[in-house]
């Protein structure tokens, strides 16, 4: 959805700047309408949903530019999205992430990485899930 969108409809990097893929924010406004626009554009939608699509959309670019305003990510620069701590409300083991500025210098290689990063994590959690079911199962017999 990003690359597409920004150059299908010339989206500024006030909505969606070259390091989104390293907001979650972002990610998962995207995410909704890559979903949103699948089942609009489904050959089995009514033929009304492309519009409804684009209502949202415009609705979501809103939310975009203030989740871009909100993680301080520029075409430029990217740091993470600041969180602000609550006194007595962190886990003892959270640690305040590191939210200072980095140029953006290899955007491409960042989002490889980015995605062989998410690959791993995500088989290593199926992975885990799989070897606990494999480990219940062998107790059962």
């Amino acid at each position: 959805m990003g690359q597409l969108a920004r150059h299908e409809y010339g989206l500024p990097t006030q909505v969606i700047p070259p390091m989104w893929h390293r907001h979650p924010e972002l990610l998962w406004e995207l995410s909704a309408l890559r979903q949103h626009w699948l089942g609009c554009y489904d050959p089995q939608a009514k033929p009304n949903q492309a519009l409804a699509w684009h209502h949202d959309f415009a609705v979501s670019r809103e939310r975009l530019r203030d989740w871009v305003t909100t993680s301080g990510t520029r075409l430029d620069r990217d740091r993470p999205t600041r969180v602000t701590p609550w006194p007595g409300g962190e886990s003892e083991n959270w640690v305040e992430p590191d939210a200072s500025e980095r140029p953006v210098t290899e955007r491409t290689k960042d989002f490889v990485d980015f995605v062989a990063e998410q690959v791993a994590a995500r088989t290593a959690e199926q992975d885990a899930v799989i070897r606990q079911v494999i480990d219940a199962e062998q107790e059962r017999h």
